[in-house]
């Protein structure tokens, strides 16, 4: 499985829950999980309770079996500040530039710095190894931007590379792509059973295989039930008034003459059942919109209103049993 998991999706789909699901559901039997966030919204803090994260890597959750979860909210500037020391060794003088407002201006102006600096951070992160050699993390999760800037943020390293034809920035951007063009990225996409987040990610897709970046999951967030079999949704599809009185009458709702119990009761029911049913229909245009776009797709519950931290875990639990299900396909 891929080392550095990237989860995009359009706004409102659940984002940064199904990356922080998946960050926990990965860092499970003793590994380790990086769960990164690079919009700046501390969305990461909210969902596991904690307080604001600061730019440095913290555990925040312990995972079935012993896992651990670590998070960064990574900052461009304290990110720049890292890239001056790290190729110029400017410690102090980039701590001066700061003082002077360069930092800020360089990462606000300069085309596509920003990106450059929050991919790199994410893949320094994924090729990290301890004294002994071994990976520090066995998986890093970037929260990334939504799908309509997906391609371009993960992008922006070729473009720089192409621009700096020498040099450390050259070298860096290079070392980045390496990482976000093999596979041990993938990018991932989490949309609904609806039409706008179904064709924004069949979009982001396209536009990512034409940049020849890795294509990873489609993730179905918040899907709903079906409460009713065939046979009800055609019944309530087609209102069958009669029978739905006579089965409310056998389960002692009252007679089914009309006026009675029973009979009041229909109309509300039948416009309850007839509006699952056109929602049936329309989540089944839409699985088969993505099952055209030729990728696996997980589907994630819907967990109520208002998720929790209970309800993280019970999402991550769903999602290791997609991910276990994917390893023993690939073992057979």
């Amino acid at each position: 499985m891929s080392r550095l998991q990237v989860v995009s999706g359009k706004g409102g789909t659940g984002k940064t829950t199904v990356a922080a699901a998946l960050a926990l559901a990965l860092a499970t039997e003793g590994k380790r999980t990086l769960l990164v966030e690079v919009e700046g919204r501390q969305g990461i803090a909210q969902l596991f309770e904690t307080e604001a994260l600061p730019y440095e890597e913290r555990k925040i959750a312990v995972a079935s079996g012993g896992g651990e979860v670590y998070a960064l909210a990574i900052d461009a500037e304290r990110a720049l500040l890292d890239y001056l020391q790290m190729f110029y060794k400017l410690g102090s003088a980039g701590r001066a530039l700061k003082k002077l407002g360069a930092i800020d201006f360089a990462t606000t102006i300069a085309p596509g710095l920003r990106d450059v600096l929050l991919t790199g951070k994410a893949c320094e992160a994924v090729r990290r190894r301890d004294k002994k050699g071994a990976y520090v993390y066995d998986y890093v999760v970037m929260d990334a931007p939504p799908t309509g800037r997906i391609t371009k943020f993960l992008n922006v390293n070729d473009e720089v590379a192409g621009l700096a034809k020498f040099g450390p920035i050259h070298n860096q951007a290079q070392a980045v792509m390496r990482v976000l063009k093999s596979p041990e990225t993938a990018v991932h996409f989490v949309t609904l059973l609806e039409e706008m987040p179904v064709q924004e990610t069949a979009d982001g897709v396209a536009e990512l295989r034409a940049a020849e970046l890795p294509v990873g999951k489609v993730l179905v967030n918040m899907v709903r039930p079906q409460l009713l079999d065939e046979e009800a949704l055609r019944a309530a599809a087609g209102e069958r008034r009669t029978a739905v009185a006579q089965a409310l009458s056998a389960a002692g709702l009252g007679g089914a003459r009309r006026g009675g119990h029973a009979e009041r009761l229909v109309d509300p029911l039948l416009e309850q059942a007839a509006e699952h049913a056109q929602r049936v229909e329309l989540e089944r245009e839409q699985r088969e919109a993505l099952a055209g776009i030729g990728l696996d797709t997980y589907e994630l519950p819907m967990l109520g209103e208002g998720l929790d931290l209970a309800g993280l875990y019970r999402l991550a639990a769903a999602l290791r049993t997609h991910l276990g299900a994917d390893r023993a396909q690939g073992a057979a």
